[in-house]
């Protein structure tokens, strides 16, 4: 007996009307859905944000954003081209799309064969494989367009980008410029 929706659908990837999407199973057994950020997702990204703790999203965020604001949201929402890139994971909750985490790239000005990444997960869905299965995503693509290197700054306080970090084979060095924050990257 399916848990949910999602467990009908079949597995990944498949292309829908905008492109491709996933539903991946996660640790737990439970499926979410994985496809592009999609214009008519802005909603979703800014509540995902604001139901973020006050730790999850510093983390994210490296400082404090109490508030999502429209100049936040747009630059949030400037993906769609090789050059930037998310993906979203989405799970039914009463009969509506809920968005439970994040990864994206965007590549980097001044060395176009390098991207910045991110990952964000809700943290009521964290330590689930979530992460991993986001990053996948995001790391094929990357490969696809043709990037060299992806690397990420984080808190150094931040264990599970730590952990999530050398699951994917990631090299971790602490940043010269501030000793609070590690650089971790992967060679593409």
């Amino acid at each position: 007996m399916p848990n949910s929706a999602l467990d009908t659908l079949p597995h990944p990837p498949f292309p829908d009307q905008q492109g491709q999407y996933w539903i991946d199973a996660l640790t737990d057994g439970s499926h979410v859905l994985i496809r592009p950020l999609r214009p008519q997702d802005r909603g979703r990204e800014k509540a995902f944000i604001e139901n973020l703790s006050p730790l999850t999203r510093h983390q994210r965020f490296l400082g404090e954003v109490k508030e999502v604001g429209e100049q936040l949201l747009n630059q949030l929402m400037d993906v769609g081209t090789p050059q930037r890139v998310a993906y979203v994971a989405l799970v039914h909750d009463n009969g509506e799309l809920r968005e439970v985490g994040i990864s994206r790239y965007a590549q980097v000005d001044d060395q176009p064969e390098q991207c910045e990444f991110a990952v964000t997960i809700a943290d009521e869905w964290q330590g689930k494989g979530l992460e991993s299965l986001l990053m996948q995503h995001l790391i094929d693509e990357a490969r696809l367009h043709g990037y060299q290197q992806m690397y990420s700054v984080d808190a150094a306080s931040n264990y599970n980008m730590r952990r999530l970090a050398k699951q994917l084979g990631m090299r971790s060095v602490i940043d010269p410029d501030d000793a609070t924050q590690v650089i971790h990257s992967l060679a593409l």
